[in-house]
């Protein structure tokens, strides 16, 4: 979206202006946060009376095992990482493309534009291709891998958020409890699978990727990921990286992206104009209180 010089900027989170939604039931007041943070978690679901409820995820923390430089004016909105080099989506109309980032330097070795009005979403590779999302045109991209040449589109109903594959299907967000499973080849949905944390549906499932089995996606507006079983759908645990990012972060400045090298089992996370990109390690430690609240709220369920 635009912005003129002479007027504040509307607040967007994940990528999603929260102005054009103001009926959206994913707004959250700053009142229900404070209440929540006095409030014991497990007195939270029980109040909630989430019905069929599964085994409670915990909240996990992350240690960083080293930082990279990153673009601080790149809007990510997907990440994913091959033979050392990380492919980036970035997003906002009139500044989206997808780029080759060099990963020690943070240097943008080549990329290719998206030009208005397309709103760019999530990325991945398959094969000797790029799939590209769009937000809300209800269109992707698809390039060449190697030098970005456009090789042509597809379509799905909806909203493109994320994308990743397990090595059989590219897995999609689209904002809300759903993954959809498509088809690589031709990107055709084959079928869908619902999250849900103690029985409760997990909406807002934004940047995705695939790691030693499991779904890791990061939640709109919060600092969590959720680390999801593709078998079942069910949230396993949460991951805060509230401690990663800039320290007085703007709205616009969320965690969005992961990615994971397979061959040296190391993953990395950044958000939208973070200065910095972190290799990280899953830790015990104890989670920030506010990342607690959130993935409380998660956790009880709303109605439909």
């Amino acid at each position: 979206m635009p912005v003129l010089a002479a007027q504040p900027r509307p607040a967007q989170y994940g990528g999603h202006i929260a102005e054009e939604k103001p009926n959206d039931s994913r707004l959250r007041t700053h009142q229900a946060l404070g209440l929540m943070r006095s409030t014991p978690i497990a007195l939270l679901l029980a109040l909630a009376g989430c019905g069929a409820q599964d085994e409670m995820p915990k909240v996990e923390t992350v240690t960083v095992v080293k930082s990279y430089p990153h673009d601080s004016q790149a809007f990510t909105e997907g990440l994913f990482l091959d033979g050392g080099t990380l492919f980036e989506s970035t997003g906002e109309e009139g500044t989206s493309g997808i780029r080759k980032v060099n990963l020690d330097t943070g240097e943008v070795t080549a990329q290719a534009p998206l030009s208005a009005p397309y709103f760019g979403e999530g990325i991945i590779g398959w094969k000797d291709r790029i799939y590209q999302l769009t937000w809300k045109d209800q269109k992707g991209f698809i390039y060449n891998r190697a030098d970005f040449k456009p090789l042509g589109e597809f379509a799905y109903k909806g909203e493109g958020w994320g994308l990743t594959h397990n090595g059989k299907s590219v897995i999609m967000s689209d904002g809300s409890a759903t993954l959809r499973l498509l088809d690589p080849e031709t990107m055709a949905q084959q079928s869908t699978l619902t999250v849900t944390a103690n029985g409760c549906p997990v909406k807002d499932l934004n940047e995705l990727e695939w790691i030693q089995g499991e779904i890791w996606a990061n939640i709109w507006r919060t600092d969590l990921i959720a680390r999801i079983d593709p078998a079942t759908g069910k949230v396993k645990s949460f991951v805060d990286v509230s401690a990663l990012g800039p320290p007085t972060p703007s709205d616009d400045e969320v965690p969005n992206g992961i990615a994971y090298d397979s061959a040296a089992k190391r993953i990395f996370v950044t958000g939208k104009m973070w200065p910095q990109l972190y290799e990280v390690r899953v830790s015990d430690g104890a989670a920030n209180g506010a990342a607690q609240d959130q993935a409380a709220a998660l956790m009880r369920c709303q109605p439909s």
